[in-house]
């Protein structure tokens, strides 16, 4: 026998101006547990670039929900096939303080409080067959100075093969993940959408894919849950400020309040890891956070002291920068549920079979990932050929950027780039 389940329909139609309406209907799920609700993404239902705890609840659910969202690209849509670098610039530069990222929501979960944690698991993802990577000339990005000229690119998604050639003969593997999701900040007001915190938001840790589970604390009645600057793909560092930028078709999430559980930052489990992070516009302070909250998740796993965590950080956390271009900076940390069977850990400083190699070390860490990263782009200009702009994108999507010794006094940063991306001569 076939179970039924009530599904919620939030219908929002621009063609009529109309604001929202629900309507009930059901349709066969085998594994529901709980509403399932459909949220499209349409002016009405979404926000372009702020976050903000006083915004209308575009939907309501309960605990154990599962919701069914579109996204938006950047600017409301206007990031899209045929915009030019100078129309993107002014998207920004006529918007200041607001960030490029439409958010669809907020999403109020009935009971959700603040000190609660809110669950969001990730159940399936369904992108746009098309995607975009630009610098803006002159603003944001690792590099804003060295790159005072800017670039769009746009990019078809093989969603059969999950690939995009970014370019002729450099073929990109496709895993998408939302790069912002999170709830309502606890502080009053509107604030921009580009810095990440302990509201999560702007993470960008492309780890949060389908089947990974999002823990956030919660900071307002309802908790408030956005959603979007969804990516196909990214680089760990994401240098020249964007990924493989696109929309979904289906961000489907199920939502839980945790009553019994504490957290002060976000905190994300895949099927292999526990993800820990931390966030600062010095990337020095944003790993004396990450390392604070792996010690002290280690250390109340194991029933360890705190002295203990950090030592089992240092042996068995596999630490990569997540970003360096939304204001505050983010490392997470892999965290293995297994140590038999981790992510690739492999921290090489040349050249490998496997891998291309930049590699830099420094007192401060700043230094040090300015230094590998910039050393990957050049590489991939002398080496491979590439036009700066397109290996400044390519370093973006693809080169992950991985921290090595955590415990000492030097800072060490290990950028790969996977050869298998070259499946043709240039």
């Amino acid at each position: 026998m076939v179970r039924v389940a009530r599904v919620t329909v939030l219908l929002c139609t621009l063609a009529f101006g109309a604001a929202a309406y629900a309507q009930s209907v059901a349709l066969p799920a085998k594994k529901m547990q709980g509403k399932l609700h459909l949220l499209p993404a349409t002016l009405e239902t979404t926000q372009w670039g702020w976050f903000n705890n006083a915004q209308p609840p575009v939907l309501t659910v309960d605990s154990g929900d599962t919701i069914v969202m579109e996204t938006m690209m950047h600017s409301h849509n206007q990031v899209v096939p045929g915009r030019t670098i100078e129309e993107i610039k002014k998207l920004r530069t006529d918007h200041p303080g607001r960030g490029p990222h439409t958010l669809t929501g907020p999403i109020f979960v009935n009971g959700a409080e603040p000190g609660d944690v809110l669950k969001v698991k990730i159940n399936r993802i369904v992108p746009r067959t098309y995607a975009t990577n630009f610098n803006v000339p002159g603003m944001f990005g690792q590099f804003p100075k060295e790159y005072q000229d800017g670039q769009v690119k746009y990019l078809y998604l093989d969603w059969d093969r999950k690939v995009t050639e970014f370019l002729p003969g450099v073929i990109i593997p496709l895993r998408p993940f939302p790069g912002t999701i999170g709830v309502a900040r606890k502080e009053p007001g509107q604030y921009s959408s580009v810095p990440p915190g302990e509201f999560g938001g702007n993470m960008d840790i492309r780890d949060l894919t389908e089947g990974a589970v999002l823990y956030v604390p919660v900071h307002v009645s309802g908790a408030l849950l956005w959603s979007g600057d969804s990516h196909a793909a990214q680089g760990n560092g994401e240098v020249n400020l964007t990924a493989i930028e696109t929309a979904y078709r289906e961000l489907n999430i199920t939502v839980e309040v945790l009553k019994d559980m504490r957290l002060d930052m976000p905190r994300i489990e895949t099927p292999k890891s526990w993800i820990t992070m931390g966030f600062d516009q010095d990337l020095n302070k944003a790993l004396d956070q990450v390392k604070s909250q792996t010690s002290r998740f280690l250390a109340e796993q194991r029933k360890l002291s705190p002295d203990e965590g950090m030592k089992l950080m240092a042996k068995v956390s596999d630490c990569r920068i997540s970003q360096v271009v939304n204001v505050k900076k983010g490392i997470h940390c892999l965290n293995p549920k297994n140590v038999k069977d981790r992510e690739d850990m492999e921290r090489p400083t040349r050249e490998t079979a496997k891998y291309y190699v930049s590699y830099a070390k420094d007192a401060d860490l700043n230094k040090a990932m300015d230094t590998a990263s910039m050393g990957m782009i050049k590489w991939l200009e002398a080496n491979k050929g590439i036009a700066r702009l397109d290996a400044y994108g390519l370093a973006s999507a693809a080169m992950d950027c991985r921290l090595g010794d955590v415990s000492g006094a030097e800072k060490n940063v290990h950028c790969v780039m996977p050869k298998s991306l070259w499946v043709a001569k240039r």
